[in-house]
């Protein structure tokens, strides 16, 4: 801990371009599956820190009413996450991939 609202955490060597400092709202409580370690490999960090989340499977879909129109929502399951962590997306800003809704 090096704030109230920070922490300093050990990272990786191949890691290190990651900056090692978080607020704590971006940390969760440790859990000792290890079913649930991603392995670092799997994991492709672009020279931007970022990567990209792969979808896996359309679990759910709903349709939310606003005032005037209508908007199809899926929940989308995302490789190395849980089903508890599955989003809700667009269903039109999915349609760029095809193979989830086959």
């Amino acid at each position: 801990m090096i704030g109230q609202v920070a922490y300093r955490l050990e990272i990786p060597p191949e890691m290190s371009l990651v900056h090692p400092v978080f607020h704590v709202s971006m940390l969760k409580k440790v859990v000792r599956d290890m079913a649930l370690i991603v392995p670092v490999e799997t994991i492709k960090v672009n020279e931007e820190l970022t990567y990209e989340d792969i979808s896996v499977a359309i679990i759910d879909g709903q349709v939310r009413k606003l005032r005037n129109k209508e908007i199809a929502y899926v929940k989308v399951l995302w490789r190395n996450q849980q089903v508890e962590e599955a989003t809700w997306e667009a269903e039109e800003k999915m349609k760029k991939y095809p193979h989830l809704f086959e």
